[in-house]
Formats: structure tokens, sequence, C-alpha cells
């Protein structure tokens, strides 16, 4: 810590969000020009797809600004996370500030860390082995089945946005956000549906939710799934539970602006209120401190990373079918 203050590395970096801003402002503003000249075109399937890759580049923005990296105030930060992620990309920043909050404090931990809490995926045998039914059939193909998945996690999303913000009484500027969620989502499904014919709409719709949940998860699953899991009693201090947990992916500064971020892991773990740019140069120093310590630090390709979670799920999947079932003898069963 005191080497990464000595550098400047916690220093808002205010006029590169700006930048960021703009030039999302700007692409989406183009990409209203380019539906409105495309008219009853199929070509609007792309417009769709773009559509869903600023949505995700606008949460990684609301992403940053709820962890405090954008500017020094804490209002304004929380104002352009209540925009930029409840507003433009259509995801209840408070829900899912609680949420991420609970996983920041205890990754990868049991009973702890939502993310690893799924109704439909396991992340330990145990669980595997306790589903039932439909879900066990589903756990035991998850892991090929969990990219596929991500297609349907932008409307996921949008619906636990909806639910939390119409129940949740106590929720902090429920207000507020409720009616930037509502706004947002009257203006973008009045616009899809009264300059698009019915079915291009839907097809509109469904193309634009799916790119936004396939980015959305592919951004943030590389990052901590099979990594250690942590059971809920052991005690681990913070740095090794962050870094233990955590795996950074290569790339340079594409992959920084392709993932907000979400590239550099491990140091967004060890410091949340680091600014985007910063994070490179605090990997150096990161590094140096796990080597001295022998804490092992994990770093991949994005590809990589992929087959890694892929495995690791149908490893864990693995559990939820019985040891005594013979595939031979089942399909030979009577029945």
């Amino acid at each position: 810590m005191r080497q990464v203050k000595d550098q400047g590395l916690l220093e808002r970096r205010t006029g590169f969000y700006w930048a960021v801003f703009v030039v999302l402002i700007v692409a989406l503003a183009g990409s209203w020009v380019a539906f409105a000249a495309l008219g009853h075109s199929w070509f609007q399937l792309i417009v769709a797809a773009v559509l869903g890759v600023l949505f995700t580049q606008f949460a990684f923005l609301s992403h940053e600004a709820a962890h405090r990296q954008v500017f020094a105030s804490n209002t304004w930060n929380d104002r352009t996370a209540q925009w930029a992620g409840t507003f433009l990309a259509g995801v209840s920043y408070s829900w899912w500030m609680n949420k991420h909050s609970r996983h920041h404090v205890n990754p990868n931990t049991v009973g702890k860390d939502p993310d690893i809490s799924f109704e439909a995926l396991s992340f330990r045998e145990e669980d595997a082995a306790a589903k039932r039914g439909f879900l066990r059939w589903l756990v035991q193909r998850q892991g090929y089945a969990f990219f596929p998945m991500l297609l349907l996690e932008g409307a996921n999303l949008h619906w636990q946005s909806a639910r939390v913000l119409a129940d949740v009484k106590e929720l902090k500027g429920r207000r507020i956000e409720a009616a930037l969620f509502l706004l947002r989502f009257c203006i973008y499904l009045g616009v899809l549906f009264w300059f698009l014919p019915v079915g291009m709409a839907f097809a509109f719709l469904g193309v634009q939710l799916a790119v936004f949940g396939l980015y959305m998860g592919a951004s943030f699953a590389p990052n901590h799934k099979g990594m250690p899991v942590i059971p809920h009693d052991q005690k681990v201090d913070f740095f090794s539970r962050q870094v233990l947990t955590s795996r950074n992916i290569r790339g340079g500064w594409f992959m920084l602006h392709f993932m907000g971020g979400l590239n550099y892991q491990i140091e967004h773990h060890l410091f949340p209120n680091m600014p985007r740019p910063q994070l490179r140069a605090a990997r150096t120093l990161v590094r140096e401190y796990c080597a001295d310590l022998d804490v092992p630090y994990v770093e991949t390709t994005l590809v990589d990373s992929y087959r890694i979670v892929v495995q690791y799920l149908n490893r864990v999947g693995l559990a939820a079918r019985d040891p005594f079932d013979c595939p031979m003898v089942a399909e030979r069963r009577i029945r």
C-alpha cells in the first residue's frame, strides 16, 4: 500500500473517464442514427449487437464509479453509477452494489459470496450432488451449457433489477432509481416497437439482450470461476483471500478496455478504488510482492480462462451423477 500510494496509483484519473464517457455517448448516438437510417431492414440486428456491447461498456463505467474510481466526490460517483448503470445499461445500481460488495469482501467463500450461489449452476461437488430433476440433468452438463446460458443473462439482470426495485422498500434511493429504470425501458421499448415491425422489434431486442448478457458474463466469469473455493468457516488473511481466488487476463491495452479493467482482477480486488489506467502499473508491484511471500499469482489468456471455467464446471458437475449408474446397464434397462 505504501508503494502504491508513493507512486500515486490511487489518484483519480477523471480526465480519462470523461474521455471514455464521451466516446461511449458518441458511439451510442451513432448507433441510433444508423437505426433511423436503416429503417425496416434486417441489418438492424447489427445495430442491436452494437448496442449490446455499448450497454456493457456503460455497465463497466457504472462499476468503476461504484468503486469510487472516477470522482473524488461520493455523490458524483453515485450519480454516475446510477445513470450509467440503471438508466443506460438497465441494471439496478443499488441491487448490484449490495451484491457486488458482498462478493468483494468474501470472494469465492461458501455462504458469503453471492457470485457462487446460483440455482442453475454448482461450484462445489456437494451442491451438484444435491440437485434433483432438471437441475440435476443441467448441472451434469453445466460446463458446456455455461456460455449458452449467458445469452439469457441480460434478460435475467433486467428482471432481477425490476424485482428488487418493485419489492425492496428500504432500498436507498429506490424512487429515483426506479424512475430511471422505468424511463429507460419506456423510451427504449417505445422506440423499437414504434419504428420497427413487431417481429423485427422482438428480434432486435433478443439480439441486444443476448450480446449484453454474453459480454457481461464473459467479462466477469474468467476472474474467479475455477479458482479455489474457501469454506465458510475458514480463516484467511485479506491479501491471500483476494489473490488466491482471483485470476488475471493477459492482453495489454485492448483487454484493459474490452473488459473494463476486469482483466487486472487481482489488483482490482486488492485496491478496489484504483482507477482503470493505474492497474497495469500496480500489477508489477503485486507480482513482486507475491513472489516475496511465495503466494501464487495466476495470470492466463482469455481463451485459456474460458477453457479452465468449462473444465472446472464439468468436473464439479460430475458429482451430480449416480456413481452406481452404469451407462451400459442404463441403456439396456427395461422401462
